[in-house]
């Protein structure tokens, strides 16, 4: 029997249909029912590793981890990693295609990918009994209609009826949702079961009024208010989270304070999530009009146009300011395309990445990069070979995910950081990384490195030490893991109570 489907559009963008599709994932795997989540197209410079080498979106991860099931590349068949304006690399069921412009995407692409939207949709109806849908922007975007292969053409092609998301936090809800509803076609018009008034502050008492006036104005039923939350650990794809942890704490004399770089392009930034959750740390995203002070740690994050967001540095002063602090003692820690800034020059003879094909790096490591076409996309373990303060003394195993595109080559001056013995699940011995002869300088290739709890409770410990804090009475380890998991049961705990969630059983044909 094909799997029951539901389907959670909204009004535009950010109105918080990943959030809400996470929920109700883990309401129906709460409730007993084998789910999975979907979205055919997204676009999102945050992505995963899936166990057999390939790359989705890291919201529909989330999905898949809230539903208790592992991610599979058919949970986000088509990816849009962007790599500057109005281009985008187009992956393809966990492979890259190509780099496309918006033009030839939607003009030329969008259509001949839809027969891959339908097959994985169909495969994972045939394994599941619930699929959870999530559409992408807003479905009444009149210019892109003739190309959709994400909102209404998939809630027709799963018979799925369709929830309505609205974001009342930003005004407008009213308008937007009866807008939306007078865009669609009469038959689109028809799949919309459902309301949801989302992000909601205050007395949902006082709200009563424009609920009525919605179920009379459009015939279509409120499902619920979901209240506006934070502080459950449930992990952003979306980069504008970031602008909100920009300042800079009035008085961190019990903790420590973690820079990190907010580049134009950057990509996987869920990797600083971990750290941002102690309790000891003061972690913010630092960007050109922000003021990179003195941290105790200097983090430069991946990036999607590692040589475009190196030239932003280096224009921005913040390159500078970055060797400056190194100079003085200051760790600086570089992930993925943060790493390869670290090296002495980068070069992109093909232009993979960018139209520059040779830049200088930051020079603080003994090392070069050069990108190729190959993408190397992977689930790692690995072990620590490097020594020094940080990573000097951590005997036990990492595991992690690769997504990069280039070749780095260490000098005299430089000695890997780590060694990979396990590349999705085949033994290997790949030296990753590097370290500075100090060790206060080190990069990998491998994200997720701070998932690791003992590992990155020994790099907090070592900061406060370095700072003049106490280590001691700082040993208690927080597993990443447990504390994610909780956050899905609270968040299903809050969205039970704020929905009918009979009715969206009953919607369901359940």
């Amino acid at each position: 029997m094909s799997a029951r489907t539901i389907m959670v559009q909204g009004t535009a963008s950010h109105a918080g249909k990943s959030v809400l599709t996470a929920a109700l994932c883990r309401i129906f795997y709460q409730d007993g029912y084998r789910v999975a989540p979907f979205k055919s197209q997204n676009m999102a410079l945050n992505s995963f590793v899936t166990a057999d080498g390939g790359e989705m979106g890291r919201a529909q991860v989330v999905q898949a981890e809230a539903a208790g099931v592992p991610p599979s590349v058919d949970m986000n068949p088509v990816l849009l990693k962007p790599t500057g304006n109005a281009s985008s690399q187009v992956v393809v069921l966990g492979r890259p295609l190509d780099n496309y412009t918006a033009w030839d995407y939607h003009q030329e692409l969008a259509g001949k990918l839809w027969g891959e939207v339908t097959a994985a949709l169909g495969r994972l109806r045939g394994s599941f009994d619930i699929v959870v849908i999530e559409g992408a922007g807003s479905p009444a975007e009149v210019n892109l209609q003739d190309t959709d292969i994400v909102n209404m053409r998939v809630a027709r092609q799963a018979g799925a009826p369709v929830l309505l998301v609205a974001d009342i936090d930003r005004g407008g809800a009213l308008a937007a949702v009866v807008g939306t509803l007078a865009l669609l076609s009469p038959g689109d018009r028809s799949r919309v079961k459902g309301i949801i008034i989302n992000k909601f502050r205050g007395d949902v008492s006082l709200f009563q009024p424009a609920i009525r006036f919605l179920e009379q104005k459009t015939g279509v039923p409120v499902c619920g208010v979901v209240p506006y939350f934070n502080n459950l650990y449930i992990q952003d794809e979306d980069s504008v989270v970031m602008e909100k942890k920009n300042y800079r704490a009035a008085d961190n004399s019990g903790k420590v304070e973690i820079a990190v770089l907010r580049l134009p392009r950057i990509s996987n930034f869920t990797d600083f999530d971990p750290l941002e959750s102690e309790a000891d740390v003061h972690l913010r995203y630092v960007g050109r009009d922000d003021i990179l002070g003195q941290p105790d740690l200097v983090i430069i994050p991946g990036s999607k146009n590692t040589i475009e967001d190196l030239l932003y540095l280096k224009q921005s002063g913040l390159a500078g300011a970055i060797v400056r602090l190194a100079r003085r003692g200051v760790p600086v820690i570089g992930v993925c395309g943060g790493f390869q800034m670290l090296g002495q020059e980068l070069k992109d003879p093909e232009k993979t990445e960018s139209s520059i094909e040779h830049i200088l790096g930051l020079g603080l490591l003994d090392m070069q990069t050069i990108f190729a076409k190959e993408k190397v996309t992977s689930q790692v373990k690995a072990v620590v070979v490097g020594d020094g303060a940080f990573l000097g003394g951590y005997g036990g195993p990492l595991t992690g995910y690769e997504i990069h595109m280039g070749r780095t080559e260490l000098g005299t001056g430089a000695r890997p950081a780590f060694i990979i013995n396990t590349r999705s699940g085949r033994q290997v011995h790949v030296p990753d990384g590097a370290q500075s002869n100090e060790g206060t300088v080190w990069g990998t290739y491998i994200h997720g490195i701070f998932d690791n709890d003992a590992f990155r409770r020994q790099m907090i410990n070592v900061l406060r030490k370095n700072k003049g804090l106490d280590t001691e009475g700082q040993a208690v380890i927080i597993s990443t893991e447990q504390k994610k998991q909780a956050g899905y049961d609270r968040l299903a705990g809050l969205v039970r109570q704020s929905l009918d969630i009979q009715l969206i059983y009953r919607l369901m044909g359940l």
